[in-house]
């Protein structure tokens, strides 16, 4: 072999190697498959499966802008408040802004439907108060971060942090925004509640529940919530009784709710509570399922749709201590998801001149009161 020769062997064998390191340099892994998010319809519109489980979730929420005049309904705590210069009382707005977040899950089970709900508040703005007990109650701050819902249900079984079965069960009082002027229940409440549906159109739910606040049971036995309702084309029948343990009253509500056509509902709704002990040892003689002035209070009202974007809301309500309140928006829905309400309200104090804002009883004149709100809500 000659040098000639040897020389292009060796120059054939290193360019076969470099080659061979080259090709290994460049070789790529195959690439996992892409596991894309599946729609999930059983539960309804926008849920999806969470990849690699058969749970269903949704998000969702709202955002919400208030801003409030007058000094009827929840809006008293922004008046009378003292100016920064000279001390002088003077009025300004109550505006307040939520963000409101909310997740749902749902999955099927061997025993029947695995569901959850959870809704968070976040908030700035007035507080809900009076400013002549706590003084400063007009101020624009950060608000607490609320825990408004927060359950678990198997089938008919619901555990966890929800609105009392004696407000949400039965409805709320129409579709004004300032709906307890006249209160019909202190909504929040720890539960173990059976919800269960009997054909036909009946249903019904019975619920042991801790309370809220002054209202949070004292012992072991639970404050005890039933109801039953009947619903048809025409509407629905409902009543729910309550059992408050911490002073051994009975309350009850009874609504009827009747749809007139397809632009017209109505509703009324009576309650009636004993006031054997609450009398005696209640805030004002109110308890979480007797919030109002007296034994009885009634609400009543009705939604007109002129149209698919505008509404037209109206409640009137009173109760035995000879309160009366009236409320009334527009609601337009400028696009959908996005609506813009405008409310006036009216209240009147009678027998003893005392008014409640969200459970808190302050000293008011007997007087008529005038406010007005307009909200804007984006939901999503």
């Amino acid at each position: 072999m000659n040098i000639k020769s040897l020389l292009l062997g060796s120059a054939a064998a290193l360019i076969a190697v470099s080659g061979a390191r080259a090709a290994d340099a460049v070789t790529v892994a195959e690439p996992e498959p892409a596991e894309y998010v599946k729609i999930c319809d059983v539960y309804g519109a926008g849920y999806f499966y969470i990849p690699g489980t058969e749970t269903c979730l949704r998000i969702g929420g709202y955002l919400r802008y208030d801003m409030g005049v007058g000094d009827s309904g929840t809006l008293d705590g922004v008046n009378n408040v003292p100016d920064h210069m000279d001390g002088d009382s003077h009025d300004t707005y109550y505006k307040n802004m939520r963000f409101t977040l909310r997740t749902y899950t749902g999955q099927e089970t061997e025993l029947g439907t695995l569901k959850t709900f959870t809704e968070t508040r976040f908030q700035f703005g007035n507080k809900s108060g009076d400013y002549e007990i706590s003084g400063s109650d007009w101020q624009a701050i950060n608000k607490g971060v609320t825990l408004n819902f927060a359950w678990i249900q198997l089938g008919g079984l619901r555990v966890g942090k929800d609105e009392t079965a004696y407000d949400q069960f039965i409805g709320y009082a129409g579709a004004v925004i300032q709906d307890t002027i006249i209160p019909y229940g202190i909504k929040d409440t720890n539960v173990v509640q059976y919800n269960f549906d009997a054909g036909n159109g009946i249903t019904g739910v019975v619920s042991l529940e801790e309370g809220t606040g002054v209202n949070t049971i004292d012992s072991y036995v639970p404050h005890v919530v039933g109801g039953l309702k009947y619903k048809g084309d025409w509407g629905a029948i409902t009543g729910v009784v309550a059992y408050d343990s911490n002073y051994e009253e009975v309350t009850g509500k009874v609504r009827l709710d009747v749809n007139v056509s397809k632009e017209l509902t109505l509703f009324v709704m009576g309650g009636y509570g004993t006031t054997h002990n609450s009398d005696d040892f209640a805030p004002s003689g109110r308890t979480q399922y007797k919030p109002w002035g007296g034994n009885w209070a009634v609400w009543g009202g009705g939604t007109y749709k002129f149209n698919e974007k505008t509404a037209f809301n109206v409640q009137a309500s009173a109760d035995d201590d000879k309160n009366i309140a009236l409320a009334a928006n527009v609601a337009y829905t400028i696009v959908p998801g996005f609506t813009i309400t405008t409310e006036v309200d009216w209240d009147h104090f009678g027998r003893f001149g005392e008014k409640t804002i969200y459970g808190n009883f302050t000293k008011a004149d007997k007087k008529d009161s005038i406010g007005g709100i307009v909200r804007f809500q984006r939901n999503f």
